[in-house]
């Protein structure tokens, strides 16, 4: 099984895992609600137990480094799987917002352009992490698109800001992470020699947008100036993206078109309903405008006949 754009194997598991999303659909869609939410949270537990026990296959088995690097929640779909479990127990309508906003969209970004199966020099000593990571990415955006097909939460459209709020919590999430990892010994502290180097421990664009990255080089056409340079000390004035904060931009103004647009598929209704209400308050106001403007002519023609 070897992994590569458009290939055999590419096409076969979006194709098997787009079926097993239908299929599971219309599994669950005459049960009870009770045993719909007993198999999308059991997905995710798995999940969560299929990220500590990838320890024991390759990569990570015949790396100690990478196995204590990884076993931590180091980027933005590992965050999501510690994260996702709770959310979908809570009774917050925002976090399930973003649960289904962020994990639709990074879930089909994954699939559709697999990174990290696609930089595996020995793919086929490391089938068992491919099929994991296919498992993930998939779980990532089924769980939350069935959560809303199957009428657990339903979604709003006004509350689209809340997926890039709650992705840069993430990412302080991420970046603590590695700090404790780095302050810990798991990973090498960050010297001198590296202290521009942006692909440093930067799975999630912590960093900065990585080299030879379409998708963070993208991303950096939208970061302003300031978030590139330092600002101070003995490096001001050099090209350096400032952890995080290079982010911020970006993320408020792709992340909620994204949103909005996943969220028409399912509140359009709703939306249109506010456009048509907000269309008729415009035009009562112009209405109003427009008899103030014509009775004060008319006291003003009156005034001039009185005179």
């Amino acid at each position: 099984m070897i992994i590569e754009m458009f290939n055999l194997w590419y096409f076969f598991w979006l194709i098997l895992l787009g079926g097993l999303t239908v299929g599971l659909y219309f599994l669950l869609r005459n049960r009870s609600e009770r045993t719909q939410r007993i198999v999308l949270f059991g997905i995710l537990l798995f999940g969560l137990l299929m990220h500590f026990l990838k320890v024991y296959y390759p990569p990570y088995s015949v790396d100690n480094a990478r196995m204590l690097r990884d076993s931590w929640f180091v980027n933005i779909c590992g965050a999501n799987i510690s994260l996702f479990p709770f959310i979908y127990l809570s009774k917050s309508k925002k976090a399930k917002d973003y649960m289904f906003y962020i994990g639709v969209i990074s879930g089909l970004i994954a699939l559709f352009y697999p990174q990290e199966p696609l930089a595996k020099v020995d793919q086929l000593a490391e089938q068992l992490d491919i099929i994991r990571f296919y498992f993930h990415h998939w779980m990532l955006l089924a769980v939350p698109l069935l959560m809303v097909l199957l009428g657990h939460h339903k979604l709003s459209y006004k509350r689209v800001f809340t997926a890039p709020t709650g992705l840069m919590i993430v990412m302080l999430y991420i970046m603590l992470n590695q700090i404790f990892q780095s302050e810990l010994g798991f990973i090498p502290l960050r010297d001198r020699g590296d202290f521009f180097g942006i692909g440093y421990k930067n799975s999630s664009y912590i960093w900065g947008p990585g080299t030879n990255d379409a998708i963070g080089e993208f991303l950096a056409i939208f970061t302003p100036k300031i978030f590139k340079t330092v600002p101070v000390g003995e490096f001001a004035g050099q090209e350096k993206y400032w952890p995080w904060f290079w982010l911020l931009v970006p993320v408020y103004i792709i992340v909620p078109i994204l949103s909005f647009l996943l969220s028409m598929i399912f509140d359009h209704k709703q939306f249109a309903g506010d456009v048509k209400a907000l269309c008729s308050r415009v035009r009562a106001y112009v209405l109003r405008l427009k008899r103030k403007t014509t009775n004060a002519e008319l006291i003003e023609d009156d005034e001039l006949i009185t005179r």
